[in-house]
């Protein structure tokens, strides 16, 4: 099993405890509320299938609007076919602020979708400690990757300052401190 299928379904579990209550709470990312987040990275698994394809890919979709954990499997299962189409992890990918081999945006996707889950949990009060093993895999390729010029404000930046984790905190509580989420 792939980074990619596990952070996947580290996320589905997580989204499958959502109730329509949760839908307006907010998450560790102050610009999004849980609807928002939703939408996002179930948008996000289909554009990372679009990239990896040379296509733009819509991410406006209001898939919280109706069953987010049947329109996030689908987009699980778009996304994992298109990495494991012949050749896509070899495949030169563009990205808005680069060109990756395939298997590197493959990482990024695992890393996105994974991060999310965390942002889901938290805002939803389920517990953070998310795939331990694939949280610590992810924060050790995202120590190696994410320079600082990717680092600022809410909104202006994907990632903000690296946080401090708490003492004793888990795997995937480090890696969310480490993408500056307040853990």
């Amino acid at each position: 099993m792939t980074e990619l299928d596990r952070a996947l379904r580290s996320t589905l579990a997580v989204l499958a405890e959502v109730q329509p209550a949760d839908l307006d709470a907010p998450t560790p990312c102050a610009s999004w509320n849980v609807r928002a987040l939703i939408n996002h990275f179930v948008g996000t698994a289909r554009w990372w299938a679009g990239v990896l394809a040379g296509e733009a890919g819509d991410t406006d979709a209001d898939y919280a609007g109706g069953d987010f954990v049947a329109a996030y499997e689908e987009s699980s299962r778009i996304a994992l076919a298109a990495f494991e189409a012949d050749g896509a992890l070899d495949r030169t990918v563009r990205l808005p602020f680069g060109e990756f081999p395939g298997v590197v945006v493959r990482g990024m996707a695992a890393l996105d979708q994974f991060a999310h889950g965390w942002d889901l949990a938290r805002a939803i009060g389920y517990p953070t400690d998310l795939d331990p093993g694939l949280a610590e895999e992810l924060l050790g390729q995202a120590r190696m990757a994410i320079p600082d010029a990717f680092r600022g404000p809410d909104g202006a930046a994907p990632f903000g300052p690296v946080v401090q984790a708490p003492a004793g905190a888990g795997p995937a509580d480090e890696l969310a401190a480490f993408l500056g989420r307040p853990v």
